[in-house]
């Protein structure tokens, strides 16, 4: 529960035990309550599944069919009942045992923003740089704050507009002494490691760092609240934002974006409602208090080789653990408008990325045993895995129906048991069961999704923001319609990442595709080409065999015999453009862009002035912690121990 660390910084207010000592009976009941609604509905939802199956008797792949049903039916409840609690906190608007990002604070801290990098497009990180930086000095705040730019990229081509990207962002920013540029000769950790060796060099100089990705851009009003907010609340390590997606020109990314920007503040309002100081890290738009990080966030290399051993890939999870165990707390700040990022434009793309994160979700399996571990953070590693393993638990149930299916009609009905029967055992029907399973099932997904819409009609600025009451409903009906022709084909995507991972095969570290990209048919055949295969032999045998369990499965086929169109139709620029253009899939920084994104725009157009680099400043004096120096003993992910520096020793 949240408390305040015994290695917290001088001037903790004197209520802060008696506030943590109600933080911590608030979190008891919520989540008493969380956890017993999703029982309860679990619980129900299967006993109802058991009475459909155990009619006309309960077989083995049957009793194998309950289990996947109870496991994905719980899965989906998580997110049913943090949905309903985020839509109520936004219905009576912020949860008064949040933070408070309103309550008028004299900043004093120092805060280094840092934005790792590694062979990104220079002139887009870059110019998101520029619409931030621009943005915090409008505050007048900004003494308060130092750049660095972490660059981790091994190409010399780009390494060298990087260099010509940052001068130029000196001089027109007047940032010399102030904005830095540092790259690594050995990117050792990635970008784990990259930010343990900013940490080793300056952290000691900093308060807190906020983490930028390469494709973030902040307001300066939300910089300076993040910090104002860490530093009044001297028990907290981490406090995360929700990042807003933006600038998305595909078909696909538009559609993601439209229903990431709609649906994503309820569930994360919902998430900090039950979490409160134990929440999670995104690894971006988050800030961090360094002296806390530097202690107890080091990172084990686990024994082994990759996958599952090596390098963690999935660090952020893993650093709100292990600063959550040394009694620090971890908060998810919903209500902070101005945190903005930009998704995968494709599907293709949006799949490559999944695939890395399966692979480091995965690697937290072998954490679970780390003693220390508040159960919340278990719970998040658990969460994270299931949120690729549920892929393919729910195409083995699908398999499995079918078998069951095909055997009962091939095999037929036994109206005599083996042995003496005095009466015939006649067939049990549980059609008015099997319907409202069916019907609690989609209400369960679908309710979610009309929290949102009612929150965002009962608001009419925000209303406006999606294109008004037509628009937005035309848009959630189609982004819903999109939805279920593509869960089909990522469910096969993640179930081929887990099996991979698991037989061994790692994946290899390159940067993540930002830009418009569109996909050729022949990428799409060679990403989708089985899916669309077997689909049509799904479709095709049980048409045949049991024709009237072929319409419980059309939303599936569909989806995988669809999927290289859709693919292929859903990567273009101009169906995406033509969509907006019809008012689909608008978004309120789309229809009134904040002044960050704007700045953004017109930087990105702006050629790139010539700036001589050797006159600038690029990087302060180093200035060694004491922190960090008595961090040097050996991380164990089964026993305690402090240190970032130990994380990358040889």
């Amino acid at each position: 529960m949240p408390d305040v660390p015994p290695g917290a910084p001088l001037g903790i207010p004197e209520d802060a035990a008696r506030n943590a000592a109600y933080l911590r009976r608030t979190a008891l009941w919520r989540r008493l309550v969380y956890f017993a609604l999703v029982i309860v509905s679990t619980l129900s939802a299967s006993y109802l599944m058991a009475d459909v199956l155990r009619a006309n008797g309960f077989t083995a792949v049957e009793m194998a069919i309950f289990a996947l049903f109870t496991i994905s039916f719980a899965w989906i409840s998580t997110s049913f009942w943090t949905a309903t609690v985020g839509f109520v906190v936004r219905l009576f608007g912020r949860d008064p045992a949040g933070l408070d990002p309103s309550k008028p604070v004299e900043l004093k801290a120092r805060t280094a923003i840092i934005m790792p990098i590694y062979n990104e497009d220079p002139n887009r990180v870059f110019a998101g740089l520029e619409a931030t930086w621009r943005s915090l000095k409008a505050t007048g705040e900004d003494r308060h704050f130092d750049l660095f730019v972490l660059s981790d990229t091994r190409k010399p081509e780009i390494a060298a507009e990087e260099e010509a990207g940052w001068a130029a962002l000196c001089k027109r920013m007047d940032g010399n002494g102030r904005i830095f540029y540092r790259r690594r000769e050995d990117n050792t950790g990635r970008k784990a490691g990259n930010i343990a060796e900013f940490l080793r060099n300056w952290g000691a100089s900093y308060d807190h760092m906020l983490v930028l990705d390469a494709d973030s851009v902040m307001s300066g009003d939300t910089i300076v609240s993040l910090s104002k907010l860490m530093q009044d609340n001297p028990g907290t390590g981490i406090i995360q934002t929700l990042p807003a997606p933006v600038n998305q020109e595909t078909l696909f990314g538009r559609i993601l974006q439209f229903g990431s920007r709609l649906y994503g503040p309820a569930l994360v309002s919902g998430l900090s409602w039950w979490q409160l100081g134990e929440g999670n890290y995104w690894g971006h738009n988050a800030i961090i208090r360094t002296s806390a990080f530097i202690e107890h966030c080091g990172l084990p290399v686990l024994s082994g080789q990759a996958p599952l051993g090596g390098e963690i890939l999935s660090h952020d999870f893993v650093e709100a653990a292990l600063m959550r165990r040394a009694g620090w707390q971890v908060w998810i700040v919903p209500e902070l408008q101005g945190s903005f990022e930009e998704l995968p434009p494709n599907t293709i793309d949006y799949a490559v990325r999944d695939r890395r994160w399966c692979q480091g979700n995965l690697q937290h399996l072998r954490l679970l045993p780390t003693r220390g571990l508040h159960p919340l953070s278990r719970l998040h590693l658990i969460m994270g895995v299931l949120g690729y393993v549920s892929s393919p638990l729910w195409l083995l149930l699908l398999t499995l129906s079918t078998i069951d299916i095909l055997h009962q009609t091939v095999t037929g009905h036994s109206y005599f048991l083996p042995g003496y029967n005095l009466f015939p055992n006649w067939p049990v029907s549980k059609m008015s069961e099997t319907i409202s399973l069916f019907g609690v099932t989609i209400a369960i997904l679908l309710l979610p999704k009309i929290y949102s819409l009612i929150l965002t009609m009962a608001n009419g600025p925000l209303r406006r923001g999606f294109g008004g009451g037509g628009k937005l409903w035309a848009s959630a009906f189609l982004e819903l319609l999109f939805s279920m022709l593509l869960a089909p084909a990522m469910m096969l995507f993640h179930t081929h990442f887990v099996v991979a991972t698991l037989m061994g095969k790692s994946v290899t570290w390159n940067a993540q595709p930002r830009g418009e990209r569109g996909l050729t048919l022949r990428e799409a055949i060679g990403r989708n080409g089985l899916h669309v295969a077997l689909g049509l032999a799904w479709g095709a045998l049980v048409l045949n065999v049991a024709p009237d369990f072929f319409w419980w499965l059309v939303p599936v086929i569909t989806g995988l015999v669809v999927s290289v169109w859709l693919t292929v139709w859903t990567s273009r620029t101009d169906f995406g453009l033509a969509a907006r253009r019809a008012g689909l899939f608008l978004t309120p920084e789309e229809v009134d862009p904040p002044p960050e994104l704007r700045r953004l725009a017109t930087a990105e157009a702006e050629p790139t002035p010539a700036v001589d680099p050797s006159s600038l400043t690029r990087v302060p004096p180093t200035r060694p912690s004491a922190i960090i120096e008595q961090s040097l003993t050996n991380w164990s992910p089964t026993k305690p121990g402090p240190g970032i520096v130990s994380s990358w020793q040889s």
